[in-house]
């Protein structure tokens, strides 16, 4: 099954202000994280939005055996984890897949 779980900044000032040295430290385990998850395939998108306001969030869809297994692997996100992030997990029903690789080859 394929997830999407959607993460916001707790300190807004986070994305316009900068991280502080803990957040940094944090948000780099994030992404170590996640780049992990892709390279092993569980991760097949995962960004955010180039905003810095209370809008601003990001996304990570994934596979997951079930719910709670996706419950799990949002919950073990650094970010998440640590609080610097909040979350919220979302079946998610993929329509139509482009190509990705071209996608980021052109940010």
């Amino acid at each position: 099954m394929v997830y999407l779980y959607r993460i916001r900044p707790r300190r807004v000032e986070l994305l316009s202000d900068g991280p502080t040295e803990e957040e940094g430290r944090v948000i780099s385990d994030h992404f170590q994280y996640l780049k992990r998850l892709t390279a092993e395939g569980t991760v097949f998108l995962a960004g955010r939005t180039d905003t810095v306001g209370s809008d601003s969030f990001g996304i990570v869809i994934f596979e997951a055996g079930s719910e709670g297994d996706a419950e799990k692997i949002m919950e073990k996100d650094p970010a998440v984890s640590e609080g610097v992030m909040e979350a919220m997990l979302f079946p998610f029903l993929p329509a139509l897949v482009g190509d990705l690789a071209a996608l980021q080859k052109r940010n």
